[in-house]
């Protein structure tokens, strides 16, 4: 039996989560991290000695970091399936690789004072939704004119993409309107895939 290990309100679990389901992956997905715990246990340390969320489990291979996950998906199932072209399937790493180095990290301050934090510090919450702002703007510019990330269909850019934009369009702040990362986020979260992954509220 496949399993995923996470919780839902992870960002990144987010991710895995979408995948599998667009992939048609049935799997068991087991709370994990947060207020749940388990991470720091042994068992799960031998499984994913980051102590981190997601890890997945499929007849004995283990498999963690989020991006891994939808890369590994895309190279298995024939609905997430990677494009031929090598220089798109580069572009695909590029996108990928700045949702979890540069876009996911500047929200993570606003993100954790905003909804987790019992006395916020509003300098910090400034400073990154300023950060996040100009990550916005770049990726509002990207999608004018694009129904996907990359190229013509839907991948696993616009899952790990889409699983950011979620929490940034839902934080209790004002943001500057993006139209076309806003048409573009309403498309892929509309698909029946995307419900159980977006479904919970990001805190």
């Amino acid at each position: 039996m496949r399993k995923l290990w996470g919780r839902l309100t992870s960002v990144n679990v987010q991710k895995a989560v979408w995948g599998l389901d667009e992939a048609g992956l049935a799997y068991e997905r087991i709370d994990a991290g947060g207020a749940f715990g388990i991470v720091a246990d042994p068992a799960y340390r031998a499984l994913n000695p980051n102590g981190l969320v997601p890890t997945l489990e499929e007849d004995g291979f283990v498999l963690w970091e989020s991006n891994a996950i939808l890369r590994y998906l895309a190279t298995t199932s024939p609905a997430l399936a990677l494009p031929e072209d090598p220089r798109a399937r580069a572009q695909i790493d590029q996108w990928l690789d700045w949702q979890a180095t540069t876009f996911t990290p500047a929200m993570r301050d606003a993100f954790w004072q905003l909804l987790r934090s019992p006395d916020p510090d509003r300098a910090l919450i400034a400073e990154s939704l300023r950060k996040t702002e100009a990550q916005a703007a770049i990726l509002d510019a990207h999608l004018t004119d694009r129904a996907y990330a990359v190229g013509d269909s839907f991948g696993i850019a616009d899952i790990a993409l889409g699983c950011a934009a979620h929490r940034w369009l839902n934080l209790p702040a004002e943001r500057v309107e993006r139209p076309a990362l806003r048409r573009w986020y309403e498309r892929i979260a509309a698909r029946a895939a995307a419900a159980r992954a977006l479904g919970e509220p990001i805190g």
